[in-house]
Formats: C-alpha cells, sequence, structure tokens
C-alpha cells in the first residue's frame, strides 16, 4: 500500500478503509497473522468492520517470524528483555516506512526536529544496535543536527547539565525512567525551555513506581508543569505520546482500542479498564493489529492511558511498570 495514504489519513473512515484493506492483505501474505485467524474462523470474506479485525496477541513475535512472504528484512530489532526471557523480534521489511512513521509522528505532535535540541539518556538501550528505540532517536537528533544534541552517558550529566543552562534553543530530554531520575537528583536549577520526556524502564535500577508518583517527582525536580511520555514498542512502527497526566494520543495511522480481559474478541467501552490492542498500519509488511500486554483505558476523544501490565508477562523495556 502507497505509505502517502497511511501517513494522510484525515478521518476515521478513511482510516477503517485502510485498516480493512491492511486487514486483507495480511491474512493473504503473513502466514503466522492467517493461520491465527482460521483458527478463529476469521477471513476477509466476514471481516466488515474494525471490530471485526482480530488482534495477534503480541507473544507470537517471541516465537514465530511476523513477516509478509514478499518481504525479506532489512532489520531486526529485538526488544531489551530481562535476565533469562525469551526476546521478541521484529522484522521490519523497510526501514524507510519506520522512519516516515517516527519523524512524521514526532513532526504531528511537536513540529519539526530540527527545531529542537535533542539529548537522550538511554543507556540501556544506547549500546544496542537491534533497539528500535535508540535507532529512532538517533535519527531524530540526527534531524536535529544542533551541536549539542546526542546520546549521554549517565557518567556525562554534569556536562549536560551545564551546557543546557543557558541554551535558548528549546531543550527535549528523552530518557528512560531511571536514567532521568538520577540525573532528577543532580540539577541545582531548572533547564529553560524544556520538554522532559520518559520512555519507561526501570531496568532493575530502582523500585517500580505508578506513573503519577514518578510524573510528581520529575516534575518538581526539573521545575516543569508537566512530564511527557513516549508509547512505543518493538513491534511497532509508530508512538504515541503524552503531553502531562500520562494520557496518550496517537498519530492519524494509529489507534488504541480496550479489550475485555475475560472475552479477548470483545471490545470495551470507553472508560473501562481491559487490555490494550494497537493498530499501527505503519506495519504494512508484518501485522498491524497486535494484542499488547499491557492494561489501560480509553476515552471517547480517541486519547488513552496505561495502567499496568497483566501479571504473567514480561517486564518491558519501553513500558513503564504500574503496580
Amino acid at each position: 500500500m502507497d505509505t502517502d495514504r497511511i501517513f494522510g489519513i484525515q478521518s476515521a473512515a478513511e482510516f477503517e478503509v485502510l485498516a480493512l484493506q491492511t486487514f486483507a492483505h495480511q491474512y493473504h501474505n503473513v502466514s503466522v497473522y492467517k493461520d491465527f485467524c482460521d483458527h478463529l474462523g476469521k477471513h476477509p470474506s466476514n471481516i466488515k468492520s474494525l471490530p471485526d479485525i482480530p488482534f495477534l496477541p503480541i507473544d507470537f513475535f517471541k516465537s514465530q517470524k511476523i513477516l509478509s512472504r514478499k518481504h525479506r528484512s532489512e532489520i531486526v530489532f529485538q526488544s531489551s528483555g530481562t535476565t533469562g526471557s525469551i526476546r521478541s523480534k521484529h522484522y521490519v521489511a523497510d526501514l524507510g516506512v519506520y522512519r516516515e512513521s517516527f519523524t512524521r509522528g514526532f513532526e504531528y505532535f511537536y513540529g519539526r526536529p530540527s527545531e529542537y535540541c535533542i539529548v537522550a539518556l538511554l543507556p540501556s538501550y544506547q549500546e544496542r544496535s537491534d533497539a528500535s528505540l535508540s535507532y529512532m532517536v538517533g535519527e531524530l537528533i540526527a534531524q536535529s543536527s544542533h551541536p549539542k544534541s546526542g546520546f549521554y552517558t549517565p557518567g556525562g550529566t554534569d556536562e549536560l547539565l551545564k551546557s543546557l543552562e543557558d541554551l535558548q534553543t528549546p531543550v527535549l530530554l528523552i530518557g528512560v525512567t531511571f536514567a532521568l531520575l538520577d540525573l532528577v537528583e543532580k540539577i541545582t536549577k531548572t533547564i529553560p525551555n524544556t520538554i522532559v520526556m520518559e520512555t519507561g524502564g526501570m531496568k532493575g535500577r530502582r523500585k517500580e513506581m505508578v506513573r503519577a508518583e514518578l510524573h510528581s517527582i520529575l516534575s518538581k525536580g526539573f521545575g516543569l508543569k508537566e512530564i511527557h511520555s513516549e508509547y512505543g514498542m518493538t513491534e511497532l512502527l509508530s508512538q504515541a505520546y503524552s503531553s502531562g497526566q500520562g494520557i496518550f494520543q496517537c498519530p492519524p495511522w494509529m489507534q488504541v482500542r480496550i479489550r475485555d480481559t475475560e472475552d479477548p474478541l470483545s471490545l470495551l467501552e470507553a472508560g473501562r479498564t481491559g487490555g490494550v490492542d494497537v493498530i499501527d498500519l505503519a506495519n504494512q509488511h508484518s501485522c498491524a493489529f497486535i494484542a499488547t500486554q499491557d492494561l489501560g483505558k480509553s476515552y471517547d476523544d480517541g486519547t488513552f492511558e496505561i495502567l499496568g501490565r497483566f501479571d504473567h508477562s514480561d517486564i518491558r523495556g519501553c513500558n513503564l511498570m504500574a503496580l
């Protein structure tokens, strides 16, 4: 499918049309997804609307190669996982689509990367060549082209804070949770014109905490009214963003639905807590319909929040646990 159609979506009706076309395409070309749909008795002939489309459990990315038979992977991104855990693999057929998705998504919410000094504290991802988050942030840093943009290590945070104190350019500071908490303990004066964005992830470095507690600590330490958040994962090519209060918004080619935890084929109405299903139409060559292991709730305006994870699921690097 032409990516201009995907990234040019302007209405819910247009999204549904492209989602149904994507389902039919992936049913016929992604064998793992076809087998899953056949097991449920789902076929393009009986899928007439968005609620009819089945969502592939995200665990399939740990055990199966989710890729269109018409394509070869250009790169394989892997989840961070925990010691001894099985890592998810996302076989990405076209890095150009990923770059277009995260660039357009960033621009949709924040404007052009070139308008910011983008600094990253991603110590658990930076050394990994197979981490989709570090790839995305690295590309945004390159588009920034600001001389102080870049990845910083925990040992270089003193230099980072000093170099940012007098900047007039807006700063986007993106980091994993534990690194931001470490940094905020060193701050002696606020950094002007700064957006602080957490991506989740304690990685066993600190105790888990609910998002409200985390944001309260960070907002007080950085002297900011709100803390922003990014919601993404290895299995997706798109990201949702929150500008505060943990309320996320998707770009036009991505939607979140909430499923009944007792009946995963049934969707819940707005305001009720359930499992998070994601439609990411940028995932044309793998699977665009994914049932995650996150718990959340959606709202009538299309926004959503993440409330935690299923008890049996792994702690994943790009998602904040809420206990």
